[in-house]
Order: structure tokens, then sequence, then C-alpha cells
């Protein structure tokens, strides 16, 4: 027996060893990197072919790249910092208060509502709002410099995009057609995926950001944070109306929150998320990139969902593509099942 595969595969497993030991801080804004190259692999070529360079191509990628993530996310970081100064201890005392008279009559709401909703146990959670602060700047920086790697990593292996898929077709220990048939199905997946969280976001923010303009609040500011909410499925617009709402409540009136909260549930949270966003992401992936994913939309929602909750906002990358990846190899199992039971009947 010739031992130098069995050698040639332990300096391949050894070197891949060594490898994640360097690179492993890098993995994630890697893999999410590579994700997003396939789903805008389609955009790439076409600004590849109307300028006629990879390297001008490339270029506007990553500018686009920017001012569909970076910039909104800087504008929301620096612009609600002017509205959370606004936000002081007798504001949510008066938010708490009210709370109370509106659940006084409610059942079992109205007893929770005096056993925890009080001073004594309040003042403890507003003292330690420094150090909440100090956690989320702290993880908000640690974001921005993943974000940043992926822009890095995405504008690299973009530009190589040819030979990086060509090595990992090589790499799949299927053959040539198969592996194709692998990368070709995530990328189609993730195809869909993106530009559909990129619509929906836009279409949910815009919505919410010019009814409340209405009220004297900042537009941009909330349509831009309504549109990153919208990526939590479920409970993601949620996180921004109710404590808008309430705050609305203490400083505009009963009416106003009530306004608020009717619209964002109605509107958006029935509406938009549930009726026109299928029809959007059904539109996106027939009509504009014809697309023949067989990955259904209800399959994509819960990848999505589990991909977040496993990997935080990435997850609604990383989590299609796992899923589509799992469909693509599970199809060439049975295939490989299926022949290797046929020949044993033989």
């Amino acid at each position: 027996m010739n031992s130098s595969p069995i050698f040639v595969l332990i300096l391949f497993g050894l070197a891949l060893l060594a490898a994640y030991s360097i690179f492993a801080p890098f993995l994630l804004p890697i893999v999410v990197a590579t994700l997003m190259v396939m789903a805008t692999f389609n955009l790439t070529r076409y600004f590849v072919q109307k300028f006629s360079s990879k390297k001008l191509s490339t270029l506007v990628m990553v500018i686009l790249l920017i001012m569909l993530i970076l910039a909104p996310i800087f504008y929301a970081a620096t612009s609600g910092v002017a509205y959370l100064s606004q936000i002081d201890q007798n504001t949510i005392q008066m938010i708490v208060t009210k709370a109370k008279l509106l659940v006084k009559d409610i059942p079992y709401l109205s007893v929770w509502a005096d056993e925890y909703l009080r001073t004594e146990k309040i003042t403890p959670y507003l003292t330690d709002i420094s150090l909440y602060i100090t956690k989320m700047g702290s993880a908000g920086l640690g974001f921005l410099r993943d974000l940043l790697l992926v822009i890095a990593f995405y504008a690299a292996i973009n530009y190589h995009s040819d030979k990086f898929f060509e090595l990992l077709k090589a790499l799949i220990p299927v053959s040539r057609v198969k592996s194709a048939q692998m990368l070709n199905e995530v990328s189609s997946t993730m195809e869909v995926v993106f530009y559909s969280i990129i619509v929906t976001a836009i279409f949910e923010g815009l919505l919410f950001g010019f009814f409340v303009s209405y009220f004297g609040f900042n537009g941009l500011l909330f349509g831009v944070l309504y549109g990153f909410a919208s990526l939590i499925p479920i409970i993601g617009g949620a996180i921004l109306w109710i404590p808008l709402s309430l705050f609305a409540w203490s400083e505009l009136g009963s009416s106003t929150a009530i306004a608020i909260a009717l619209y964002s549930i109605i509107m958006i949270s029935i509406i938009a998320d549930t009726f026109i966003k299928p029809i959007i992401i059904k539109v996106i992936k027939e009509d504009l990139l014809h697309n023949s994913s067989s990955i259904g939309e209800l399959i994509i929602f819960f990848s999505i969902l589990a991909g977040m909750t496993s990997y935080g906002f990435w997850g609604a990358i990383i989590g299609p593509a796992i899923t589509t990846f799992l469909f693509a190899t599970s199809k060439i199992y049975i295939e490989y099942n299926q022949k290797h039971a046929k020949n044993g009947d033989q």
C-alpha cells in the first residue's frame, strides 16, 4: 500500500489546524464575507462587464456595501446619543407610574405591576444604567471591528472570486460537477436572502420613519433603527416601537402612544411583514433574479431565526447558508447511497 496519500492527508490536516490557530479570531468575518461575495456574485459580474475592470467593480461593490451597512450604523450610533440623553430617571419614573395606572384594573397585570414596578426595585436598575451603556459600547466596538473586517475580507475575496471559488470546488471531496452544484445552490439562496433582507428592511424602515416623523420624532433616525430591528424575526420591530410608544406616552400623551403602537402592529407587523414581505421575496427570487433555488421562503425564515439566535446579527447570513449547504450535501449523500445500494443489489 502506498503511504504517500496518507502522508499528504496528514500534512494537509496539520496545515488546517495551524491555519485555524492563526485565523480563528477572523473566521466569522471571513465566512460572512465569503457568503456576501456569493450573494452579490451576479451584481459584481454585471459591473465587471460594464466597466471592463475587476478592480473598479470591486471598489463599487465595497462602496455599496459601506453605504448599505456601515453608514446607517454610524448615523444611528451618533444621532441616537441625542435621544438617549433626553431619557433621564424622571422620565422613566413617569413612564412606570403611567404604566401602573394603565393596568390597575386588569387582573394579574395589576398584581404584577404592584409587585415589580416599585421604586425600591427600579432604582437599582437605574443606577446600573452606566454599566449597561459601557457593556453596549464594548459590544458595539466589537461589532464595528467585525464589520470592518467583513468589508476588508469582502474586498479581497471579491477581487479574487474566480480563483477562490475554483479552490473551494477543488477542496470539496466530490466530483467537480457536484461541488459546482453545491456552491451554486448556496450562492442562489444567499442572493435571495441578501437582497430580500435589504429591500424589506428599507421598506419597513420607511413606513415607520415617515409615520413617527409626523409626531415630531427624527424620522430618518427611527427609520434606520427600525430597519435594523426588523432583521430580527417575530419580535424585531417591537424592540423599537414599544419603548418609543412609552416615551411618547410620557411626553406627548396617550393618543400618540396608542397611534404609534397600533400603526406598528397593524400596518407593519401584520400587513407589511406578514403579507407584503413574502411578495417582495417572491418578486426578487422569480422576477428580478430569476432564481431557481429549491429552498422555500418558510425554510429561509426559520434558518434566519435560528442563525440569529446562535450567531447574532451575522446569523441572518450564516443561518440560511448552513441550511442550504445541509440540503445540498443531503442530496449528494442520498444519490450516493442509492447508487451504492443499487450496485450492491447487482
